[in-house]
Formats: C-alpha cells, structure tokens, sequence
C-alpha cells in the first residue's frame, strides 16, 4: 500500500505511525511524499489562498489518480465533504486535544491571565485560536505567522514574536523541548479546539473495498463517534478550516456526550459559547448550531 503525506516532520511523523499500524496487521507499506498549496504558498494568511482544503487537495488528487492508495490527513485540516469518489474510511486515536500558548520567558507577568505581559505579540493564523484568546484578553496583539511546527518555534525563540499559539497534539507527537518557554496548556472545555483536533483521518477511494478492509482493523470507532459530531457542527454552519469555531465533545463512562462549542462571525468579533449534554448524539449538532445561531 503507498500512503501519500506532506513532507513536515510531523506529516511524517503521522504517515510513520500509520504505516506501523498497517504493518502490524501484516501490510506492506511504502510512502510517497506530495507537496500541497499550503505547503508552497508561505508568504500569504490562510484567508488570502483559494478555496478550502489547503493541505489536502494535491493528496486526493494523487488518490483519485490511483498514484497512492491511502492518504493520512490530520482531520482538522480535512473540509467537511469529501470530493466525489473519495471517503474517510478510518481514523486513529486522539492525542491531546487542547491547544498550547508558547511564551517567552521574557514576556512573563506575574497576576496577568496566562502570565502574559500585557500588549504581547501573539502568533497564529486561525481565526479560532484569534476570536477565543482575544476574548479573554481584548489587549493582545495578534500577528499572523506561517511555516510547520519547528519553523514556528524558531520564529519565537529569534523574537519575531512574545508568544505562540499550537496544537498539543503536534507538539507532543514530535516530542519538542519546550523547556526554554512557558508553556500554558488550555482547557478544551475553555479553550475550545478545532473540530477532531488531535485526530489522523485515513482517506482511501469509496470503490476501494481491499484498502478499505484493512482500514477498519485500525479504526477507533469511539474517536469517530465523537468527531463525526464536532465535524457535523462544522458542516451545518457550512464552515471551512477559517470559521473562527471550536468544537469538542466527549463521551462519559455512562454513554452520556458532553460538547463545548465556541464561535464568532469573524475573528475579531465577540465570541459565543455554548455547553450542552445529551444521552444520545442524535441531533446534537443541530442543536449545537441552533444555540451558536441565538443572538
């Protein structure tokens, strides 16, 4: 099986664990590595490139070509329909879920939220990650930043910015030295992340049936049960990865799903929670979006 993924260390790091996956239930598996829009264009915000799916189109492209038979996307980055001809088959277990402020251990205030100086730069390209924290502190000055994860962590330590914002999942799977920043690690429940964040979907074509099969024996169908309704939120309010929204749900021991959602209309409007439960999934979503849309 070839499995198509970007070139980022942590790509890499996402297509190496699904290949030991896939190998031990005796498949062969060899990666082919595939350049996206969003890995060429460097220079422009997320909002300023064409359509949605900036990580993934060239993959599905391989797909639907037949050049690959499996492609392995972080789901958070994956638009909310697949193209025609194409499904998520499977999807892996859930890293941390959270997101992380890297700060500088220059810009620390003692009695500040998060310990952040007043007036800090912070660095982030999503509209979520923006909407959320300056709801909590209205005086931040937020700075686009680009480049994979590494990149981003230099841009901080040369200066370019007094804080930064990133996913736990990414920065635990590349297991990072943070030790020279202080590191705040939000709450999901507070600090509300992308929908499936930490999650790897595995893409394969809908006729593929073999590939298909074998998918399913690495398949964590209680994460899907969880994702596919934080995804769901996302589709019915017809967002891609740049609606400033964050939605994560949980399933208790007692079958019970608990779902934080936070939104806003645009990054630098006020931002809209939402906290409900529900013995059952079933129009959970709906009312999500429901109460989001309540003025």
């Amino acid at each position: 099986m070839i499995i198509g993924t970007r070139g980022s260390k942590l790509a890499l790091w996402q297509a190496n664990f699904t290949q030991a996956r896939l190998e031990e239930v005796g498949v062969n598996v060899e990666l082919q590595i595939i350049k996206t829009q969003g890995d060429r264009i460097q220079h422009l915000t997320f909002d300023k490139l064409e359509g949605k799916g900036f990580f993934t189109k060239e993959i599905e492209d391989a797909l639907l070509a037949g050049e690959i038979q499996l492609a392995v996307h972080s789901m958070k980055d994956l638009p909310t329909t697949s193209p025609e001809g194409l499904v998520i088959t499977a999807v892996s277990y859930r890293e941390n879920p959270a997101d992380w402020m890297l700060i500088r251990t220059d810009m620390l205030e003692k009695g500040a939220l998060f310990q952040l100086k007043k007036n800090a730069v912070v660095g982030t390209s999503s509209a979520r990650r923006k909407a959320q924290l300056l709801d909590y502190r209205p005086d931040v000055q937020i700075k686009d930043i680009r480049g994979n994860v590494p990149t981003r962590i230099n841009k901080l330590r040369n200066g370019d910015f007094d804080a930064i914002m990133l996913a736990a999942a990414g920065l635990s799977r590349l297991e990072l030295d943070l030790s020279e920043f202080h590191v705040v690690k939000f709450n999901p429940k507070e600090f509300v992340p992308a929908p499936a964040q930490g999650v790897l979907a595995f893409q394969t074509k809908a006729e593929d049936l073999p590939t298909r099969r074998i998918l399913k024996q690495i398949h964590q169908a209680e994460v899907a049960e969880v994702t596919n309704i934080e995804r769901k939120v996302l589709n019915l309010l017809d967002g891609g990865c740049q609606l400033p929204l964050g939605v994560y749900c949980e399933k208790d021991s007692q079958g019970n799903f608990h779902i934080w959602a936070a939104s806003a209309k645009t990054w630098d409007a006020p931002v809209k929670r939402v906290n409900l439960s529900s013995s059952t999934s079933f129009e959970l979503a709906e009312r999500v979006v429901e109460a989001l849309k309540e003025v």
